[in-house]
């Protein structure tokens, strides 16, 4: 018998008709005899509507009022669930995160789970029911209120309890069949990945891919909860995300070729792309010891998360120097006001924003020990004739930023130049949110 948490998203339960359908997979699962807990969503767009009425009441709610708010949501879709399930003969009980045992910071809006304590549902699986809990939510101890944890928290939700569980394994279902090498949606003929390092994972969500969140992957890794990414909409085996790039080195290689030896493991795991992010340009900025981590504290301090920075030569004739770096774009408010109040510090020219930019990261463990992975990238950019404004590198990606408008074409150019586009028709989105 194996322990199995499932997660469904909100396009999985949008209606009644899909939340029976859930329902149904729910009771093949512990029919086939695994012990079942389920974690979540809102159904459909429900967060969405909550924020949009909260909009309508209150300019600035309070952030504790907005939390206890968005929380019904789950709690709807939780609910209906388990009665869904308990028509099919399946003996479920719904909880909230607090009942499950999910205690957070007392961050509203963002808070991060620092602990599990799932006493009910393991008294729940004892007695042979499912549990099924609302994902997205926890309970801050200090001050005893429900908290959020933000986008992707049904994810990490999942991923927690899988971890404080010990479960076999975690599955998210989605509106896809699994991680593809691209997003379905711009490229049609991107291919279902079935095997994904923890590392190739973490850089393909940080890097845009919406089918699992970041989070949820940090906690995955850490924890070793092997997670198993399928569609809601078919019986389709999915991907497997599990391992590191180390445990598909050939332990039998001679010493010192192992980074030759990635036994059968793909060059490039896929494409991924971000439209939510702005550029800030920092213009003659004084070429001087001090300056640019000035302007990274005065950032940091607005709570800005900086994702990619090029900093140009200094000109001789001047001694000043640009600095630029992408944000995300919502954070772009706050840290213009906050690098405005520090000009006269600094001493450098203008600000200029730029929330027309696009990101495209290449992914995969196999380019460590493969040369000419950058060119490549580079040249299917400039045959599509796309214009490269930045560029960032980690061991195992390549991410670069050029015009928002261009971004879909560089994605299907760089797909096809590393050989990523299936031969076996068009990837399937089931529902069309890509979660």
């Amino acid at each position: 018998m194996a322990l199995v948490v499932q997660k469904y998203g909100g396009s999985s339960v949008a209606d009644a008709k899909s939340v029976k359908r859930v329902a149904k997979r729910i009771a093949e699962a512990k029919r086939a005899g695994n012990d079942v807990v389920v974690v979540v969503s809102a159904m459909g767009d429900t967060t969405d509507d909550l924020l949009d009425l909260a909009a309508q009441i209150s300019p600035l709610p309070p952030k504790r009022e907005m939390d206890i708010l968005l929380t019904a949501g789950e709690r709807i879709s939780m609910s209906l669930l388990a009665m869904a399930t308990n028509n099919l003969g399946i003996k479920a009980k719904s909880f909230t995160g607090p009942q499950a045992g999910v205690i957070t910071d007392a961050a509203y809006g963002k808070a991060r789970i620092v602990d599990v304590v799932p006493h009910r549902i393991r008294r729940t699986i004892e007695k042979g029911q499912v549990a099924i809990v609302a994902g997205f939510q926890g309970v801050n101890k200090k001050e005893d209120d429900v908290t959020t944890l933000g986008r992707g928290g049904s994810d990490t939700t999942a991923v927690a309890l899988a971890a404080g569980l010990d479960a076999d394994v975690c599955e998210i279902f989605t509106d896809v069949d699994g991680v593809f090498t691209a997003d379905p949606r711009i490229v049609p003929t991107a291919r279902k990945i079935h095997r994904v390092t923890y590392e190739e994972m973490l850089e393909l969500a940080a890097s845009g891919a919406k089918v699992l969140a970041l989070r949820a992957v940090e906690y995955a890794r850490r924890y070793g909860v092997p997670l198993h990414v399928r569609s809601s909409f078919s019986g389709a085996p999915g991907t497997l995300v599990s391992g590191t790039y180390g445990d598909l080195i050939d332990p039998n290689a001679p010493d010192g070729d192992e980074e030759e030896d990635v036994m059968e493991d793909p060059l490039i795991s896929g494409v991924a792309h971000d439209r939510s992010e702005a550029k800030i340009t920092v213009t003659g900025v004084p070429d001087k010891p001090g300056m640019a981590a000035r302007i990274f504290e005065v950032v940091a301090a607005s709570g800005s998360n900086i994702d990619m920075i090029v900093q140009n030569v200094s000109a001789a004739s001047t001694g000043r120097t640009d600095i630029s770096f992408t944000l995300p774009e919502g954070s772009g408010p706050s840290a213009l006001a906050a690098l405005r109040d520090v000009k006269g510090e600094v001493g450098y020219d203008s600000l200029e924003f730029d929330d027309q930019i696009g990101k495209l990261s290449l992914v995969g463990a196999g380019m460590k020990s493969h040369p000419g992975v950058s060119a490549r990238l580079f040249g299917a950019v400039r045959d599509a004739g796309i214009n490269i404004e930045m560029i960032s590198t980690s061991e195992i990606r390549i991410s670069i930023v050029t015009r928002a408008d261009s971004l879909d074409d560089a994605v299907r150019a760089v797909h096809t130049a590393f050989g990523l586009d299936s031969l076996e028709g068009e990837a399937v989105v089931y529902a069309g949110t890509g979660r």
